[in-house]
C-alpha cells in the first residue's frame, strides 16, 4: 500500500501519527511495518535487517545516542573519538531559524536542524545571493511538538531532543560540482564495517550502489536506483573503513556517513534506523544477509 499516495499531504500524516502516539511501539512498529512493506512483522524472533530496525526501537535503551543523532552534540562525540580532523567546518550553531545571521554567512554553506533526521531537514545553498530566506525560514521552522519523531517512526534515539540550528561548510565535487560529493554510507556491526552504501549524483538524478568491503558490487537496490555506472573505489578507502569502526564500536549496528573530498575523510552524520527500517530491497535476500550480522541485545 503506497500510503503516501491515499495520504499526500505530509503535515496530515504527521498529525494521523501524532493523534495515534498513545498507541503501544511494539502495536504501532507491526501496523506501520505491514502498511509500508506489505508483510508481518517479527519481532520476537527477527532475521532481516528491517525487522532487527523494528526491534532496535523498542528494546536498546543506550543514552549515547541521543547525542549521536543530535547533528550539533555529535561533533562532540567525533571529538571524544580523537576525530576532530574529519568534522565539517561549523559557522555557526543557533536556537532557531530566526536567530541565524544570513547576511554574515560565506556565499555558500549547508543549513540544517539538529534535531530531526532526512533530506527535509537539510538545505543547501550554494549561492547565497539566489536564496530566499524567508521560504528558507518556512521550510526549516518548527515548533516543540514536532521535536524527535514522537509518534512517527517510533525512534527512541530521537526523543527528548532539543531543537535547534547548525550552518557548515558546503563540501564541493571540484570535477562536477553540480552533481554533489560522493556519500559513503557505511554499515557497521559492534565495531565491525561491513557493507557501504555509495550515494552519487545527489543533485542530478540521485543514484546509489552497494558494496562490500573489497569492493564488490553486491547488486542491491533499495528505494533509489542504481548507479549507470561502476563507482570508483576511493583510494582512502581503508581510512573511511578504520574511522567508520572507531565510531561505531559503543553499539550493536549504526550506519557512519562519511564524505572523500581530494583525499580528505569528513563525517557527515551517525544514523542508527536508516529508512526507519520501512525498505524493501531487491533482491529481498539482502534483507536477510544485512541482518545476519545484526547481534540485538538490550542496552542500558
Amino acid at each position: 500500500m503506497d500510503y503516501k499516495k491515499i495520504i499526500k499531504n505530509r503535515n496530515t500524516r504527521f498529525l494521523i501519527l501524532k493523534l495515534l502516539g498513545f498507541v503501544p511501539d511494539r502495536i504501532m512498529l507491526k501496523l506501520q511495518y505491514k502498511i509500508k512493506l506489505g508483510r508481518s512483522l517479527n519481532l520476537n524472533h527477527p532475521k532481516r535487517f528491517t525487522e532487527k530496525l523494528q526491534w532496535y526501537k523498542i528494546n536498546y535503551r543506550n543514552p549515547i545516542m541521543h547525542r549521536c543523532v543530535d547533528k550539533y552534540g555529535v561533533r562532540k562525540f567525533v571529538e571524544s573519538k580523537g576525530l576532530s580532523d574529519i568534522l565539517v567546518k561549523l559557522y555557526g550553531h543557533y536556537k532557531t531559524i530566526n536567530d541565524v545571521p544570513f547576511s554574515s554567512l560565506p556565499n555558500s554553506f549547508v543549513i540544517k536542524t539538529t534535531h530531526g533526521g532526512g533530506g527535509l531537514n537539510v538545505v543547501v545553498v550554494p549561492d547565497k545571493s539566489k536564496l530566499d530566506t524567508e521560504e528558507l525560514k518556512q521550510k526549516l521552522s518548527f515548533s516543540e511538538d514536532r521535536v524527535a519523531n514522537n509518534g512517527g517512526g517510533r525512534e527512541w534515539a530521537y526523543y527528548g531532543l532539543k531543537t535547534g540550528i547548525i550552518v557548515e561548510q558546503l563540501l564541493v565535487n571540484s570535477e562536477n560540482p553540480r552533481a554533489g560529493v560522493n556519500d559513503y554510507k557505511i554499515f557497521c556491526y559492534n565495531g565491525h564495517a561491513k557493507y557501504i552504501i555509495v550515494d552519487v549524483d545527489r543533485y542530478i538524478g540521485h543514484k546509489r550502489n552497494f558494496y562490500d568491503r573489497e569492493w564488490h558490487n553486491l547488486h542491491i537496490t533499495s528505494d533509489c536506483p542504481a548507479a549507470d555506472r561502476e563507482i570508483e573505489k576511493p583510494e582512502n578507502l581503508e581510512k573511511m573503513l578504520a574511522i567508520a569502526e572507531r565510531l561505531s564500536e559503543d553499539f550493536p549496528y549504526v550506519r557512519v556517513d562519511l564524505y572523500s573530498v581530494e583525499g580528505k575523510v569528513y563525517f557527515g552524520e551517525l544514523t542508527f534506523y536508516p529508512w526507519s527500517g520501512y525498505v524493501q530491497f531487491l533482491p529481498d535476500s539482502a534483507d536477510f544477509m544485512f541482518g545476519k550480522d545484526f547481534t540485538l541485545r538490550k542496552g542500558v
